[in-house]
């Protein structure tokens, strides 16, 4: 199994409100975090392939010691106080240059996008009308910015659907592809497991085929 990709989080100990490092576990990163340099040096002991830095907590220096073309793909957050910081961390070769603030979820799509434009990991996410799953992580994001995680069955039930768009399923090919996660995986319990599934994504998108099964239209596709 390829080993998860390694996310370094640097000099981000004050981050406000942030639990970063728990959030970032959830999406599937292996997460390290350093404050003085020789947490640093412990920390890039190991092939970090994204590093995420404070600006004002020698983010520059880190940039400068660790970037370049062998070196990890650095985000560096940083305020609009610190233009000329800002500007130099771009020059020195900084992948992306964000506001402190950004939240966790959209820092997280940051780290996500990097990562697939170096081949390490492809997104894995099945974009819904009112939500977005990230089948890796096993969490549901609603627009509203709330989210819920999925169970291991759903999981594997939406990822059925989303391998087989616009393909009727039946009760016997989701019992055989995506069993339930208890014995009771029969008759009536596969129309319940559906209705949950639905309800937890809030999506119409996965459609009842009287008399045949169910099958999965993605949103926004002819």
């Amino acid at each position: 199994m390829a080993s998860r990709p390694l996310i370094a989080l640097l000099g981000l100990a004050g981050r406000p409100g942030s639990a970063l490092k728990d959030y970032l576990e959830r999406r599937g990163y292996d997460v390290r975090t350093a404050d003085g340099e020789w947490e640093v040096d412990s920390v890039f002991s190991a092939r970090v392939d994204v590093a995420v830095a404070d600006l004002g907590a020698d983010g520059l220096g880190h940039l400068r010691r660790r970037g370049g073309d062998n070196g990890p793909l650095f985000i560096m957050l940083g305020g609009t106080g610190q233009m000329v910081d800002r500007v130099l961390a771009l020059e020195l070769g900084a992948a992306d240059v964000v506001d402190p603030a950004v939240p966790d979820r959209e820092l997280a799509a940051r780290i996500a996008g990097l990562l697939t434009r170096r081949g390490r990991q492809a997104a894995d996410l099945v974009v819904l009308e009112n939500s977005t799953v990230d089948l890796r992580a096993a969490l549901v994001m609603h627009r509203s910015g709330q989210e819920e995680a999925l169970s291991p069955g759903q999981v594997a039930l939406l990822r059925l659907f989303a391998s087989s768009p616009r393909k009727v399923l039946t009760r016997d090919d989701i019992m055989a592809e995506a069993p339930a996660e208890t014995t009771d995986a029969f008759d009536r319990s596969i129309d319940s497991r559906i209705v949950r599934l639905r309800r937890k994504l809030d999506t119409e998108s996965i459609a009842t085929i009287r008399g045949a099964g169910y099958r999965f239209d993605p949103p926004g596709q002819s």
